[in-house]
């Protein structure tokens, strides 16, 4: 249960005043729903008013707070024109404020002629006079503040609107007890929770305000990582020694690379433990993860357990499926897929296989946890594309095993160093840090999308010898209408030039048909497949060689380096065309030519994380997992390693969730909303 202390912050932002169903619509569209949601909508920046008493030349540029009398008003016949008032100041120097947009009477019952009135805006020069377009006006007295933050908006919300309700949320906020280290607290001379959340929306320059309440979500989230992995270290689980008599009967084409054979290495030392594994298989595309896994899988089958792997999409279920089926090809191992789409008696006896232990490993989709599939002893299970997963998830799968099963996690989605720990520090790490011989860098390429007409020749002689290629279609606006449209468009105009040897897969297709789509272009019966980013994880396709991504400028960089790694899987030379628009923010220059120079992506994620943004950096926000708030991805860098270390301290010297600080830490757990780590230590 919630502490009753933190209700007044979860209500709904309805219980505010002033807001009723119409302010609600734009607020939702902010992410605010709740009082909370408020508070960690932080100002993005902030405007200073300078406090003056004369108009003053030096001014021109600045924003002023400044006491005028207005003396005349300028209008014209025209409903366009905009209304002038004559203003002085209290020395005689006089200033037009302007008004667009009509209603004269509006005006001049703002400023009553000869009545001072306290005003503030942006001073300009316009020819040889000074003005100020669109100022605020208070009253005679009425002072605006010297500097006021400025929140992100939308249509429908105004700055001073939100700091409106924000000062109300805040009236809301009670004061809650300390859950940083005294120490810590003091040595970095940190204000209270409350006043640290009321300095911060005063004054976004705080930077001291600012660190405390980036902390706390730090440390909120490293805490509920330290319970995990307490837990799972405390948890009996099964040992699993595998003899070796399978792995024998493998004959591979080439040998395991040094960081695949140490990654096998730390897998079946942890299987060997009563304790369940707990580990995250980092691996840069086609840096050889499904071969590494399926060394697991087989050490499991090996000391008489069952092994499941779970994919996020049908497509990469049914490859993963193909490839263990080849590797594992002459050995005395059942394999079986299980998705969605598999009904009736196909369905029926993989169930029976699976409850029996005929069938040793399962290959599929979120379909193999659901309440029907039991299996006869689950041992280990291994989740590709990790971040698709949330923790609810994975919990899900582990409570199939007798006992709690062996996990381990694979994420061909590089995550720089600073945000493994964050995102993934209950588990240990192994990293695919080398490629396997025979795969040669991809060559990048980047060019105005001007030269469209060029790429489309270049790609009818690719065709011509026989090659395959991908031809992604932009992100529009994030809307998968307009995306759907774009890809339609390109496909079109590709089919008129090059006919049935062009395929089209995108997000809106049911499962059934974009398998058909991809089993086509797998075959080689069709040439080009035009896609929206549903190709990025995993499809495998060693005869497609160009890729080709309209409109590069719109995508991160670890989308991009994703997509790019699906050409190169076949040996020999690759290309992947960038194509870009006319106007480029400097970020996204920065980004196209971090891409033409290196396709090491670890190098890549620690970039992306610099220009993008933590919370951003998995391409989309993922549901279940980490997101930062308050916490930029230079604030994470920096306060990561004394959240962790403070964390470890509470739970190993302060008495856990049970003493004076744990109390107070559990507030933070469910502050933050981490306390998926409090129902653990509750359950277990």
């Amino acid at each position: 249960m919630r502490p009753d202390i933190l209700n007044p912050l979860f209500a709904e932002v309805e219980a505010l005043k002033g807001v009723g169903p119409a302010l609600a619509k734009p607020l939702d569209r902010l992410g605010i729903a709740r009082v909370l949601d408020l508070l960690f909508h932080v100002p993005s920046g902030w405007v200073d008013r300078w406090p003056r008493d004369e108009l003053m030349q030096s001014d021109v540029g600045r924003t002023i707070a400044i006491t005028l009398t207005p003396t005349d008003y300028r209008t014209s016949s025209s409903p366009r024109a905009p209304t002038r008032v004559v203003a002085t100041d209290q020395h005689g120097n006089t200033v037009a404020l302007v008004f667009f947009g009509g209603g004269s009477g509006r005006v001049r019952k703002l400023l009553p002629l000869n009545e001072p009135r306290r005003v503030s805006g942006r001073l300009d020069q316009y020819g040889q006079d000074l003005q100020i377009i669109h100022p605020e006006v208070g009253g005679e007295d009425g002072d605006f503040r010297e500097r006021e933050a400025i929140y992100p908006l939308t249509e429908g919300m105004t700055s001073r609107r939100l700091g409106a309700l924000v000062e109300q949320a805040l009236a809301r906020a009670p004061d809650l007890p300390e859950w940083i280290e005294p120490s810590l607290k003091a040595q970095r001379d940190w204000p209270a929770w409350r006043e640290a959340m009321t300095r911060l929306h005063a004054d976004p320059a705080d930077t001291v305000a600012r660190a405390r309440l980036a902390y706390d979500e730090v440390f909120a989230n490293q805490l509920a990582l330290s319970i995990v992995r307490a837990d799972t270290r405390k948890r009996r689980g099964r040992a699993l020694q595998g003899d070796g008599r399978l792995r024998d009967l493998l004959r591979l084409p080439y040998q395991l690379t040094g960081a695949q054979a140490r990654s096998v290495r730390e897998i079946e030392g942890d299987l060997a433990q009563s304790a369940p594994m707990l580990r995250l298989l980092q691996g840069d595309v086609g840096s050889g993860k499904t071969l590494v896994a399926a060394m697991a899988l087989l050490i499991a089958v090996e000391a008489g357990a069952q092994a499941a792997m779970l994919a996020p999409t049908e497509i990469l279920a049914r490859q993963h499926y193909e490839t263990l089926r080849r590797t594992l090809a002459g050995l005395p191992v059942e394999i079986a897929v299980l998705t969605g789409r598999d009904k009736g008696r196909a369905r029926e006896a993989t169930l029976m296989g699976l409850a029996d232990g005929s069938i040793h490993i399962l290959v599929g989709t979120h379909a193999i946890f659901q309440e029907a599939v039991s299996y006869r002893d689950l041992g280990l299970v291994v989740v590709d594309e990790q971040h698709r997963f949330g923790v609810a998830e994975r919990m899900l799968l582990q409570a199939k095993g007798r006992t709690p099963p062996h996990l381990l996690a694979m994420t061909a989605t590089p995550i720089p160093r600073t945000l493994t720990l964050a995102l993934h520090g209950e588990m240990d790490q192994s990293r695919l840090d080398e490629m396997p011989p025979g795969r040669e860098p991809v060559e990048t390429r980047v060019l105005s999308e001007e030269r469209v007409d060029e790429v489309i020749n270049a790609l009818g002689r690719h065709l011509s010898e026989g090659k395959q290629a991908y031809w992604v279609c932009p992100l529009v606006e994030e809307s998968e209408t307009s995306d759907l449209q774009a890809a339609e468009a390109r496909a079109a105009a590709l089919a008129s030039r090059f006919g049935d040897r062009v395929g089209l897969v995108h997000g809106r297709m049911k499962g059934a048909e974009k398998d058909a789509v991809m089993a086509r272009f797998s075959a080689g019966e069709t040439g080009v497949l035009v896609a929206t980013t549903v190709i990025e994880v995993g499809v495998d396709v060693p005869n497609a060689t160009l890729i080709v991504i309209e409109h590069a400028d719109r995508f991160g960089l670890a989308q991009l380096h994703q997509l790019r790694g699906r050409v190169g899987r076949g040996g020999g030379r690759s290309v992947c065309l960038l194509l870009r628009g006319g106007s480029l923010s400097e970020t996204a220059r920065a980004r196209l030519a971090l891409m033409r120079e290196t396709n090491d992506g670890f190098r890549i994620a620690e970039e992306d994380l610099r220009l993008r943004g933590a919370g951003e950096l998995l391409g989309t926000r993922q549901s279940g997992e980490a997101m930062f708030r308050l916490a930029t991805p230079e604030l994470l860098s920096e306060l990561l390693p004394a959240a962790t270390d403070d964390a470890r301290l509470l739970i190993d010297r302060d008495g856990g969730l049970n003493g004076a600080r744990g109390q107070a830490a559990r507030i933070a757990l469910y502050l933050f909303e981490r306390d998926a780590g409090v129902a653990l230590l509750r359950s277990g």
